[in-house]
């Protein structure tokens, strides 16, 4: 279950990524080009990514035994 968490949470911060850079105007060739409401949406999906991926590594540390 871990590692699905961390796998979606790595696609969520690339595709938030891809969609701030396109609702800025930065990346340029699509509909979403532009538009702000994709940069709004983009930073959303990738701080929702991070914090999963900030649950996984806290949940990792937790079940390793000491050192």
């Amino acid at each position: 279950m871990l590692l699905f968490r961390r796998i979606l949470g790595v696609v969520l911060v690339a595709i938030g990524g891809v969609w701030i850079a396109q609702g800025s105007g930065a990346l340029h060739g699509s509909f979403m080009t532009g538009e702000a409401l994709w940069t709004v949406i983009g930073v959303i999906a990738a701080l929702f990514g991070i914090a999963l991926l900030l649950g996984v590594a806290r949940e990792h540390r937790r079940f390793r035994p000491d050192e």
